[in-house]
């Protein structure tokens, strides 16, 4: 793994800290969505599509240094959209590193050059830079050539300047296990200092539809790449090694969707990151009055497919305190690459999808028109 130990240390004690305490529910890390804009339009991406007005909306720097505050989470990754947009980012990466949180800003590195002398390196702060591949993979993945070039770049100067930098990898149903290595062994090369990975999550308004990987594909594509890389550990992943362990199918896992709580321009978002279906105006709310398990693979359909870490690697780091020497051991020999799969959830008794996106866009308008006019009634 590829977490420095001062990261290490100080979640593993804000972890603990729980568990002695007897709590249940607590966020990993916050997911942070200052705005919705982007400068790029994926065809993986179910989050562009809003309208202008919606598109319009930032979370200023007191909104995102409160979320955090009211979230007390020890990692905070900053997400969108494109971060690099909003204008004051750079205050609030600083009044979150002022706070001892650990900051991943998460960017496709298109304006990270120009914007990179707005930042100062420290232990608290990393690059998290989008790059799904090698460039033909990633300029594919993001609809536009030369990106991927960009981003190496970028990535380049920000380790010359000193930074830490990260690569979150997104892989989809066409990926090719021999790419994928080849792809992180240049990686190594470039030194870049860890690698997120996960398989893409089937957006329900995302353009391409057909590229996002079932369950079952997505665990005989990590045990693919994994047996190329000696079980992963000739990589640097910034990840639990049960959370690899479990993309390659050897665990099975129920999804902590509370791990990693969201706050967007419309709140604090139910249940995760990954499927907006309601909306708390607080923290507090949202932790007290989700109904947590009316979300999760084998309980609702739209998350039968979903292995993503913003809902899966808060559960490996649950099993890691529990199990610390099978956490070890994995570490120590890599990912296990042959025999039997651990047993799947079955998705007999999940509910059946609701769409109600177009309805939680309706409410947010009538919120920012009705804040023009004097007139919003507001909605949770």
């Amino acid at each position: 793994m590829a977490i420095p130990l001062l990261q290490k240390t100080l979640v593993g004690a804000y972890v603990l800290r729980q568990h002695l305490a007897g709590v249940h529910r607590y966020p990993l890390a916050l997911m942070l969505e200052p705005l919705f804009r982007c400068n790029l339009a994926c065809a993986g991406c179910g989050k562009i599509d809003y309208p202008g007005e919606i598109l319009d909306q930032r979370l200023s720097v007191d909104d995102c240094l409160d979320a955090v505050d009211e979230c007390g989470a020890p990692v905070v990754s900053i997400a969108g959209g494109e971060p690099l947009l909003h204008k004051d980012m750079a205050a609030i990466a600083a009044g979150i590193v002022a706070r001892r949180k650990f900051v991943y800003l998460c960017t496709n590195a298109l304006l990270m050059e120009r914007k990179l002398g707005e930042y100062r390196p420290s232990p608290f702060f990393t690059w998290s830079v989008h790059l799904d591949g090698d460039e033909a993979m990633h300029d594919r993945s993001v609809c536009r050539a030369g990106v991927y070039r960009r981003a190496v770049a970028a990535i380049e100067r920000a380790k010359a300047a000193g930074f830490r930098v990260n690569v979150n990898c997104t892989l989809f149903n066409d990926a090719q296990p021999d790419r994928v290595a080849d792809f992180f062994d240049a990686l190594n090369d470039m030194e870049v200092d860890g690698i997120t990975v996960s398989p893409g999550y089937a957006y329900e308004r995302a353009p391409e539809q057909q590229h996002f990987l079932t369950r079952s594909r997505t665990r005989q594509l990590f045990r693919d790449i994994f047996a190329r890389g000696q079980g992963g550990r000739r990589w640097g992943f910034s990840q639990s090694s049960l959370f690899l362990d479990f993309l390659a199918g050897n665990r099975t896992y129920r999804c902590t969707p509370w791990g990693n709580p969201t706050r967007t321009v419309f709140g604090w978002q139910r249940p995760c990151y990954l499927l907006g279906e309601g909306y708390a105006r607080t923290f507090r709310e949202l932790m007290d009055e989700t109904d947590w398990d009316a979300y999760g693979t084998g309980r609702y359909e739209k998350c039968a497919d979903c292995m993503v870490h913003s809902g899966y690697e808060a559960s490996a780091v649950r099993d890691t305190l529990a199990h610390p020497l099978a956490a070890a051991r994995v570490a120590l020999r890599g990912v296990a690459t042959r025999g039997p799969m651990a047993p799947d959830i079955p998705l007999r008794d999940q509910r059946p999808a609701q769409y109600v996106h177009g309805q939680q866009v309706a409410v947010r308008l009538d919120e920012i028109r009705g804040r023009r006019t004097g007139t919003s009634r507001g909605a949770p």
